[in-house]
């Protein structure tokens, strides 16, 4: 897999993005039974060639998924790098036994792979690490723009009212992520030459959702919960509870909490979450082979 990150297309400074997403065009999106017969050729036999192909048939997908990013303020070529790590990452988990199409599993690891890029990033302004803050750090631009919050500076009280309450933080987390996030955010609608032919949005795989997508999407969701709902069986019950209530929750309680909640020391639930936490992995990862 590591060859075949060394031979996809890269952005350069010499082509910039512009001759990147032409020379990605180049690779054709594969109908649904080309691309089971690549995954299965690829899964029983490790065929790079089939690997590659579905690698660079989806090249399009991560450039969509990485320009949402874009307003973060890190190089858009970093974003599709890593955006491209989380793809082959998603070749070599994919399971074509189960009927859905590459597409709705590997936009989860590339996203995953974009955002924890992100998150390393952004680290040295001390951006919080809660579950709720870091959903507050990847929709506060959504949310506002639903909310039509198109305010330069500060956002209006009632808005920040409303986004505190819908991500269920407090009004200064909300006031402080939209100052960080402050900048100029970049339109796929933007001309992709001075000519004013063509838009960046162009060049990209059509978002709009469709009926295959939406059933594969649930069940995707469904299947994880699943195999949640499975490996979490093997902890204890205080295991358990202290897993929920920390990393299960929009809303985690502290250590502080569950030390008083059990009578026992902050270190000790923090050792009881770690050790948890290595059961679960274990227990997915066994699952999963």
């Amino acid at each position: 897999m590591t060859a075949i990150f060394k031979h996809l297309p890269r952005i350069t400074s010499e082509n910039g993005l512009s001759r990147y997403l032409q020379e990605i065009r180049k690779y054709p999106l594969l109908e649904p039974k080309y691309e089971r017969d690549l995954a299965m050729k690829w899964t029983n036999k490790q065929d790079i060639e089939s690997a590659h192909i579905l690698v660079t048939s989806h090249l399009r997908l991560v450039a969509k998924i990485a320009m949402g990013y874009k307003g973060y303020g890190l190089p858009i070529n970093e974003l599709i790098s890593e955006g491209n790590i989380g793809m082959l990452e998603s070749i070599k988990r994919f399971d074509y036994k189960k009927g859905f199409r590459l597409a709705t599993y590997a936009m989860w690891w590339i996203r995953a792979s974009i955002q924890e890029y992100i998150l390393h990033s952004w680290s040295l302004v001390k951006m919080g690490t809660t579950a709720a803050q870091k959903k507050l750090f990847f929709n506060l631009r959504k949310i506002k723009s639903s909310l039509r919050a198109y305010e330069e500076g500060d956002m209006l009280p009632e808005n920040v009212n409303k986004i505190a309450k819908n991500l269920n933080v407090s009004k200064k987390e909300v006031t402080e992520m939209n100052r960080r996030l402050a900048g100029p955010d970049h339109s796929l609608n933007a001309p992709l030459k001075e000519d004013g032919e063509g838009e960046w949005q162009d060049w990209l795989v059509d978002s709009s959702p469709t009926q295959e997508y939406t059933i594969s999407n649930s069940q995707e969701l469904n299947q994880r919960k699943d195999l949640l709902d499975e490996a979490i069986n093997v902890l204890s019950p205080r295991e358990k509870y202290i897993m929920v209530q920390r990393r299960l929750k929009d809303k985690p309680k502290t250590l502080e909490d569950l030390s008083n909640h059990y009578k026992i020391s902050r270190e000790r639930v923090r050792q009881i979450e770690v050790r948890a936490m290595e059961k679960l992995k274990k227990s997915v990862k066994k699952l999963i082979n």
